[in-house]
């Protein structure tokens, strides 16, 4: 198709007769086939129920931007009635930080242009915002004029909340990794503290790696195995797992006291994540990078809430972060605040970070 011909689509309105192109295709169906076609006196009625049947919003509009046809779909979609929409300016389903979205499309349907698949943001009759993706094309009368726009809307919220959590989920896997290179060579540097030869570095430093895989087993348990609903223990032993891996022959760089706590269900693995996570960054950035670095955790609970410090000293200064929202801070956010329903806060001493963390006793037990 040339620049100068019109789509056979765009020269059909409800109303208007077949051009003779189209009486010529038709002529050439098959007498039993043309039976099962519309006649021509009721295309229009076949037409405007194929529109009103559609699961996309259809919607048409003057180049004023004025409503003239809103369907079922439209309704659903947008919660106007059409008795509402037409008459109306389109408008009433754009955000005010997107109006100039339609003097755009506005601009390219007079020019003749299609607008092909554009995902946007458009709001509902009750203020809520959706996410859609639009074509719009020009509608021409007999005469090949443009009298206006054909708008198909489909709301693609939940495709784009998909493309959301696969982000997430690869920033997770990008971070976890990052993590685990990093305390494997903190592991490397402790066995080559305390081994007197290759032998006894091997199996000390097997001995930490099958530690620190016991510690990863908590904070992501396999999917195909019992659900974590029935796994149990206490916040000692939680503790002791995750830093089993980091303690040293003769040496007492993690001291945990206070009151112990019994621990189950997904409570168990969000608290392992974060505990894993809070040990990361000292290996890699705090007391547990250090020779002589110390963490201290003391628990205590009055009945209603367990509050836990995590104290380290010894380690490097470490200054107070910039303002920001890392994935390690936004996975720490959605554990204490989503999953447990706690809070956290951190002090920034000169002789090592204290983190202070309350979660209600009913949410880990």
């Amino acid at each position: 198709m040339n620049g100068n011909e019109k789509d056979p689509i765009d020269s059909i309105s409800p109303g208007q007769e077949r051009t003779q192109e189209h009486k010529h295709q038709a002529a050439n169906i098959p007498f039993g086939l043309k039976q099962q076609f519309p006649s021509e006196a009721s295309s229009a009625n076949w037409l405007a129920a194929i529109v009103e049947n559609c699961n996309d919003a259809i919607i048409s509009k003057t180049l004023e931007g004025i409503i003239t046809t809103w369907n079922h779909a439209a309704e659903r979609l947008f919660g106007y009635s059409s008795a509402e929409a037409i008459g109306r300016p389109i408008t009433i389903v754009i955000p005010m930080d997107r109006l100039h979205e339609e003097e755009d499309i506005l601009r390219k349907v007079r020019r003749g242009e299609r607008v092909d698949y554009y995902e946007t943001v458009r709001q509902r009759k009750d203020g809520g915002l959706i996410d859609i993706a639009l074509t719009v094309s020009p509608v021409r009368n007999a005469e090949g004029s443009i009298i206006g726009a054909s708008k198909i809307a489909r709301d693609v919220s939940e495709r784009r909340r998909e493309r959301e959590r696969q982000v997430i989920l690869l920033r997770e896997m990008s971070h976890r990794i990052k993590n685990l290179f990093a305390m494997i060579n903190a592991l490397i540097n402790i066995s080559e503290r305390s081994a007197e030869n290759t032998k006894e570095l091997a199996s000390d430093l097997r001995n930490r790696v099958f530690s620190l895989a016991r510690a990863q087993q908590l904070t992501l348990p396999d999917p195909s195995g019992p659900i974590s609903e029935g796994f149990s223990t206490s916040l000692f032993s939680l503790l002791e797992a995750i830093f089993a891996a980091h303690q040293e022959t003769g040496r007492d760089r993690i001291k945990i006291q206070g009151v112990d706590v019994p621990i189950q269900g997904t409570a168990l693995n969000s608290l392992a994540l974060l505990l894993h996570e809070f040990s990361t960054n000292a290996v890699k950035h705090g007391a547990l990078s250090t020779t002589d670095g110390r963490i201290s955790i003391e628990i205590a609970s009055n009945g209603n809430e367990l509050r836990l410090t995590w104290s380290e000293t010894g380690g490097p200064p470490i200054p107070a972060p910039t303002p920001g929202n890392g994935f390690g801070t936004q996975l720490e956010q959605a554990i204490v605040e989503g999953a447990l329903r706690g809070s956290i806060a951190r002090d920034w001493r000169p002789e090592g970070l204290q983190i202070h963390l309350s979660v209600p006793i009913r949410t880990v037990n």
